[in-house]
């Protein structure tokens, strides 16, 4: 059997003819920049997410930088973030004239508390909590941080479209909450695309106009600014999928429950939400010390794999400048030793996910 790690084509096979109508209507519209299905889509992720504002922007990265902007980064702030997420949520703040700061992570992939406030200094301006692999970072603790030294607290839900903490969706917690939308991701345009929620006026009006180059209508610029806007054509295609997000996520969190219970007698970490929790399983993580020989094991059964990330933030050659070095946060560290993502979309049949569980089973037994 070969099973790949995602199938893309597949998901969209399965509803073409709803993405072929929805995109025909926008070319017979002539409306392609910050449209109609824009507007219907950033409602209906406004209401998922449990907030007052929602704006689609170009990328999940952007979304970062915009949300920087928004709440006043300036060069020589410090933006406290960890060095196990997808490099952007370090490099926004770089190039938003800031400095990332990172803590290390738990067992579950999310910022340590303890840690972060440990980082915070005079230059400390915000906290960037990433809600790594779909799991809700520990916003409680986090939040009483940030209002303890008066920070702004942005989410960087990329992975975690949907997901709660105490009931209550992430991306609402913060002063912004940043979101991808990339192709690779549990609601994904077809290509880049991105969402910034937030609940404060004042950054919601700063945000509509930062993302249309500072114009406060057609012909007045407020300020200088970016061109960073989510395609009404992606936005139809995003409503489209918004009918199905609900059930896919449903079927990731059953494949989830089966992977734990099925493989967590096994000498590995396998994740598994806490009571307050409600994750969306964008990636399903296991952590192994036989990493390597799973991950060949698996490949010559046929069963695609990937690691996210094998290599931490604070190593990257674009980060030497930071000054960090091995054994500044061991957690993270040894996790890129031993983590692997196995196949979890759910376009995957109970056939193949049975299969993927007892190919694991078969290389320990």
């Amino acid at each position: 059997m070969q099973i790949p790690y995602i199938n893309l084509g597949l998901q969209h096979k399965l509803i073409k003819d709803e993405i072929l109508a929805s995109i025909g209507n926008v070319l017979e519209s002539g409306q392609f920049i910050l449209g109609d299905e824009l507007t219907k889509f950033e409602k209906s992720f406004a209401e998922l997410h449990g907030v007052k504002y929602a704006l689609g922007v170009a990328n999940g990265t952007d979304a970062l930088f915009l949300s920087l902007k928004a709440i006043g980064l300036k060069e020589g702030d410090e933006v406290i973030t960890a060095p196990n997420s997808f490099l952007a949520s370090a490099s926004a703040v770089i190039i938003a004239g800031g400095k990332p700061v990172f803590a290390d992570v738990r067992e579950d992939f999310n910022l340590d508390p303890e840690k972060v406030e440990k980082g915070i200094t005079s230059k400390t301006k915000a906290i960037i909590a990433v809600h790594l692999t779909g799991r809700p970072a520990p916003m409680d603790e986090l939040m009483a941080i940030a209002k303890k030294h008066n920070l702004h607290i942005i989410e960087d839900g990329a992975q975690a479209i949907g997901a709660t903490y105490k009931n209550k969706p992430v991306g609402g917690f913060g002063t912004t909450g940043c979101f991808s939308l990339h192709p690779l991701k549990n609601l994904a345009a077809g290509g880049d695309g991105g969402v910034i929620t937030t609940n404060d006026d004042s950054i919601y009006k700063y945000l509509t106009v930062a993302r249309n180059h500072g114009l406060k209508n057609r012909d007045e610029c407020a300020f200088w600014s970016y061109n960073s806007r989510l395609d009404n054509m992606q936005a139809a295609l995003l409503n489209v999928k918004m009918k199905y997000l609900a059930k896919w996520t449903e079927r990731r969190r059953a494949f989830a429950k089966l992977y734990y219970d099925q493989l967590s007698d096994l000498p590995m970490i396998v994740p598994c939400d806490k009571d307050y929790e409600k994750a969306v399983y964008h990636t399903f993580i296991i952590q192994t010390e036989d990493r390597n020989e799973l991950k060949e094991h698996l490949a010559r059964k046929g069963v695609d794999t990937k690691v996210h990330y094998p290599i931490p933030i604070h190593y990257q050659e674009a980060a030497k400048g930071l000054g960090y070095k091995k054994g500044d946060f061991p957690v993270t560290e040894k996790q890129a030793e031993t983590i692997l993502s196995i196949p979890i979309y759910p376009e995957l049949t109970d056939e193949q996910l049975e299969y993927i569980i007892e190919e694991i089973q078969n290389f320990y037994h």
